[in-house]
C-alpha cells in the first residue's frame, strides 16, 4: 500500500479530539475539495506492506514495553481507495487497537468491520465536491459512527442543516460534526448559527491547527 506518513500526535477532530493517537495517512484521493489541507497526500508516498505498517504503529504505541497509545486513525487522502486497508484494519483490531477511519463519503463504507469507527464526510456544495456522497452509506452507518460536514459559508450551513433534518442524522450516529473550513468560515459565526437554530450537532474545530502551525505536516 502507498503511505504518505505515519506519526503520533494529538487527535484534532471528532469526539476523540484531545486524545493521543497514531495516524496512518495513506496516499491518493479521487476528490479535490477546494479547502483541502492535505493535498500533499495526493501523490507519491512510500510502498509499505501491511506488516510494515502494523510494526510502525506498534513502535509508536509502545514505550519500554508498555502501550501508551491505543487509538489509531486511518486517513488520507482517501484510505478506502486501497484494497489493503481491509487486512490492515483486521491486523490492528487483532492487536486491540481502537481504529478510526476518516473517509470522504464517496466510497461505500459497508464492507468495513463493525468495530471500526467511521468518521464520514458529507461534502457540502462549497467544497466543490457536492453530490459525491454515496447515499447508501446512510444505511451502513452504525451507532458509534460519526458524520462530519465541513462548512465554508452560510450556504453550506443551510444545506447541511436541511440534510441533517431530512435524514434525521442525529438519530443514526454518535455525533454529527459541523466544522468550519479553516480560514474560510469564522468559528464564532458557526457557533452562533448552531445555537440560534438549536441544532443537535457538535461544533468541531481542528484542534491541531491551534496547537501547531496550520501548515505543519506530521501533527
Amino acid at each position: 500500500m502507498q503511505v504518505t506518513e505515519i506519526f503520533r500526535s494529538i487527535q484534532g477532530e471528532s469526539t476523540y479530539a484531545g486524545l493521543p493517537c497514531i495516524f496512518v495517512r495513506l496516499t491518493g484521493c479521487n476528490l479535490r475539495c477546494v479547502w483541502c489541507d492535505t493535498a500533499y497526500a495526493f501523490y507519491g508516498g512510500q510502498a509499505m506492506s501491511v506488516e510494515d505498517v502494523v510494526e510502525t504503529v506498534r513502535r509508536f504505541s509502545y514505550r519500554n514495553g508498555k502501550r501508551l497509545v491505543s487509538l489509531v486513525e486511518l486517513t488520507g487522502g482517501e484510505p478506502l481507495l486501497q484494497n489493503d486497508i481491509y487486512p490492515l484494519i483486521d491486523r490492528l483490531l487483532e492487536d486491540q487497537f481502537r481504529v478510526l477511519i476518516e473517509t470522504s463519503g464517496e466510497r461505500f463504507i459497508g464492507a468495513l468491520p463493525p468495530p471500526v469507527i467511521r468518521v464520514v464526510d458529507v461534502k457540502c456544495p462549497g467544497s466543490g465536491m457536492g453530490n459525491t456522497f454515496r447515499m447508501e452509506n446512510l444505511d451502513a452507518l452504525l451507532p458509534h459512527d460519526q458524520l462530519k460536514f465541513v462548512l465554508a459559508n452560510r450556504q453550506d450551513y443551510e444545506w447541511a442543516r436541511e440534510f441533517l433534518a431530512q435524514h434525521r442524522l442525529d438519530e443514526k450516529v454518535e455525533a454529527v460534526l459541523f466544522s468550519p473550513a479553516f480560514g474560510e468560515l469564522d468559528p464564532r459565526s458557526l457557533a452562533d448559527w448552531i445555537l440560534a437554530d438549536g441544532l443537535p450537532v457538535r461544533l468541531g474545530l481542528q484542534l491541531h491547527k491551534f496547537i501547531w502551525d496550520p501548515a505543519t505536516q506530521g501533527v
